[in-house]
Formats: structure tokens, sequence, C-alpha cells
């Protein structure tokens, strides 16, 4: 039987400080959230494994580094309201409502969205709520937010999403380019949002944030 307490301790001492996270918050959150109760129950057993682990067609539960680095590169507050955009089963909010004020997690899969519900209250995170919509069009009844993240790829950023980051907000998100990604970091000024790159990663793209084809004749 697995030691997943045991195997948590060794993702932080063997994944996460190595990779340059330190910010205590993190860390104790990464230390606590149990990763194996938000996967598929046929993928508990890799849930430590420092890898993308697929939790439905086409759709992961990131690394534990690159969210850790994601979650670190973004500097998350105390008093920081998080929209997390493809929250799947719920194991990045339940990270995030650790360190947030409060996090809304977007899923659009109704019956990912209903088991993340179920899992993050049986966990006793009383600081997030689940809301079930197009990925693309964010959850604008509850922004704007200090924070936008996203649990996956991106080739492109939809307007509805930028519109709902508070100015000064942050955001973070995979661009993928063909089969290359880069973590952008960006942050809202009067003239949009200025990105600069924090490391690279790759992960699979998220509905909706697909390049839009151009038109040919």
């Amino acid at each position: 039987m697995t030691d997943f307490k045991a195997a948590r301790t060794a993702m932080v001492d063997c994944q996460i400080r190595p990779s340059d996270v330190t910010r205590y918050p993190i860390i104790q959150a990464m230390l606590t959230v149990p990763r194996e109760v938000y996967l598929p129950s046929e993928a508990q057993a890799v849930a430590y494994m420092g890898e993308h682990v697929e939790i439905a067609p086409g759709r992961v539960c990131l690394d534990p580094r690159v969210l850790a680095k994601m979650i670190d590169a973004l500097a998350i507050q105390p008093t920081d309201l998080v929209l997390d955009i493809g929250a799947g089963l719920g194991y990045s909010t339940a990270v995030i409502a650790r360190i947030a004020e409060a996090v809304v997690a977007l899923e659009q899969d109704e019956d990912m969205a209903e088991d993340a519900a179920e899992t993050l209250s049986a966990q006793g995170v009383d600081n997030a709520v689940v809301e079930t919509g197009p990925l693309s069009e964010g959850a604008p009844e509850h922004g704007p937010y200090d924070v936008i993240l996203m649990q996956g790829g991106a080739e492109r950023l939809p307007d509805a999403i930028a519109d709902q980051l508070r100015p000064d907000g942050r955001i973070m998100m995979i661009e993928m380019r063909g089969a290359l990604g880069i973590v952008q970091y960006g942050v809202k000024g009067t003239a949009g949002i200025s990105w600069r790159r924090s490391f690279d990663a790759t992960a699979p793209i998220l509905p909706g944030f697909e390049a839009e084809k151009a038109f040919v004749f």
C-alpha cells in the first residue's frame, strides 16, 4: 500500500524545492494537500511521480513542479481572489486555496466539476467555489480577479479572460507553439497585458484556447 504522506514529502524535497520554489505557503500547501484524492482512482498510484497525470482525454492534472513554479511566479497573496481555469478534479484549486483568500474553480466538464466540488468539500476547502461553464468565457460574475491561471496549454488568450483580470492583476498561461511551450507571466496595465517569459513547460491545450483558424477561400 502506498504511503502517500511519505510520497508527498519526497515530492516536495525532490521536485518542488530543487525547482527553486521556496515560499513557505507553497511548500506547506504542497506538503498538506493530498494530490491522490483529486485524481481518478486508477491514477492515484502515480500521484507523486513528477509528471502530468491524465484525468480525462486531452486533460491533465499539471506536473506539481509546473504548478508550484506558476504559483510562485504569481506571488499569490492571502488577500487575492484567484480564477483557476480548467480546474479539473480540483487539485490546483485545493493548493491555491491554502494560499489565497478565495478561489473560483472553473471547469466545463460537468462530471469533473461535480467530482471536484465533492472532493473539495470533503477535504474541508471552504474558500473555493466550483463553477461549470465554457473555460474560454471565464467566470465574470465573481470577478474581477487579482490572479488568473490556467491548468493547461493555450494558443491564444480570449478577450473575455483578459477582461476579467483586475488592473495590475497577474496572469499565467502555458503558451503552446506547436510542440513547444512557454509559461508566460502577464501583468495588466492601462495598455493591456504585458508579458514576459517565465520558464518552459508543455501541456495539452485547454478547450476554447486553440488558435483561431484563418479563413481560406
